[in-house]
């Protein structure tokens, strides 16, 4: 057996950022052979996230990407246990490097983008990636959602800061110039903070789904009856409220953030007379950590 030299450790752990203890272990094992050494820790790896995967990833990043070309863009969350790892410079680049990859392949689902090749070392697929970290750290780690958008225009982001929160926003405009003017730059950045400051669900009236509606319609008819109004004007109050309710769930109607007296849609057709151009949000996503995790416990109960 080859003698397990610090150095012979080293060369390990520089390899698989795993422990000091964990390499020399592995080392033993595979009787000082480097290779065979890294082959044990993986298993190990894997077992360790096997042992650790039921527990609760509630904190993590919000990955956001938009590709050279502009054409495509993608969000991307990625889970871990506390706030302490989230913040480690190897998980933000972890996170990174999974919006990128998904930008770059646009991957089918969730499970397609963990049996891929992970694209930042192409010795793991991604899953394994997560099971390596998750054994070096020694937290349950996750990618629960991503989503990716095929630009119709022009795509902007903003982070929160903390990445805990991030948008993605596809904004259109007649004339190819316009999009290198700073005035519709700054309406792709403003329209960015209004999706992640006010958090609608829809970018207009239209797409407002028959369920929403539906559902929205009960509520404030069961509020305006508990309020004693009388049977026959109660649908003239839910109309009324409904009125309220586009100005929460739908981005164009939302009051504007930096200006309450002007809607979106206002402000949007205000900066786009300015720019002599025709203006327009084609769509817009928005991630915030722990939404799914919530979903999934509401589904539960």
């Amino acid at each position: 057996m080859a003698e397990i030299t610090a150095q012979l450790v080293k060369q390990l752990r520089d390899k698989t950022a795993a422990g000091m203890m964990e390499c020399k272990s592995a080392l033993v094992e595979a009787k000082g052979d480097l290779a065979e050494a890294e082959v044990v820790l993986r298993k190990r790896g894997l077992a360790s996230a096997a042992k650790k995967a039921a527990r609760s990833t509630k904190q993590g990043l919000i990955g956001v990407q938009i590709a050279a070309d502009g054409k495509a863009g993608a969000l991307v969350e990625v889970n871990c246990e506390s706030d302490f790892v989230a913040r480690t410079a190897d998980f933000q680049q972890m996170v990174e490097n999974l919006a990128k990859q998904v930008v770059a392949e646009a991957p089918a689902s969730v499970e397609v983008l963990k049996t891929s090749t992970y694209a930042a070392d192409p010795t793991y697929t991604v899953e394994a990636q997560i099971k390596s970290k998750i054994a070096k750290v020694g937290e349950n780690m996750n990618v629960p959602r991503f989503a990716r958008r095929a630009a119709s225009g022009v795509l902007g982001s903003y982070v929160h800061p903390g990445a805990q929160l991030a948008v993605l926003v596809d904004l259109t405009c007649g004339k190819s110039e316009t999009a290198a003017n700073p005035a519709f730059k700054e309406v792709l950045h403003d329209v960015a903070m209004q999706v992640a400051a006010a958090d609608p669900r829809f970018v207009r009236r239209e797409e407002v789904t028959a369920e929403f509606l539906s559902k929205e319609r009960e509520i404030q008819r069961a509020r305006a009856l508990a309020e004693g109004k009388p049977e026959k004007i109660v649908d003239k109050v839910v109309e009324g409220r409904m009125s309220k309710y586009y100005e929460e769930v739908c981005l164009l109607d939302q009051p504007f953030i930096k200006d309450n007296a002007l809607t979106i849609s206002q402000y949007i057709a205000a900066k786009a007379k300015e720019l002599g151009d025709t203006v327009d949000v084609a769509a817009f996503l928005r991630f915030k950590v722990g939404e799914t995790a919530q979903a999934e416990e509401s589904a539960a109960e």
